[in-house]
């Protein structure tokens, strides 16, 4: 899904969009002449694999989602939850896929291996 960024206004535009098993639900707002402020919740399942054992397990989002969009370049430290689009047309589905990518390239442990204090090694 893909939305002008001038046809966003002061008023909350609401969005729905789901791919595969995860949906981003939320508003877009206006908060300044080069700013949107998307606030939404992160939803679904997607699989990850462990980095301890190797094992692939289904893991389940749902969690809060504040993004600042803006459709020029910011040069700032203050807020690095920052998306450009400098295109123009914000594109959800970037959003959520980098999202996606953004917890699939974090550290995971499954179930078992969180719970388990034994000292692992594993040779593939």
């Amino acid at each position: 899904m893909k939305i002008v960024f001038d046809k966003i206004g002061q008023s909350p535009k609401p969005f729905e969009l789901k791919i595969d098993s995860v949906s981003l639900k939320g508003t877009l707002t206006k908060r300044g002449y080069h700013r949107i402020k998307l606030k939404g919740e992160l939803k679904g399942s997607t699989q990850l694999s462990c980095d301890r054992c190797g094992e692939i397990y289904n893991y389940d989002m749902n969690s809060p989602l504040a993004l600042t969009l803006s459709d020029e370049v910011i040069e700032t430290e203050d807020d690095l939850d920052i998306i450009e689009f400098l295109d123009g047309i914000i594109d959800l589905e970037f959003i959520i896929q980098s999202e996606i990518a953004s917890i699939q390239n974090s550290y995971h442990n499954c179930e078992k291996c969180e719970n388990d204090n034994e000292e692992f090694e594993i040779e593939f």
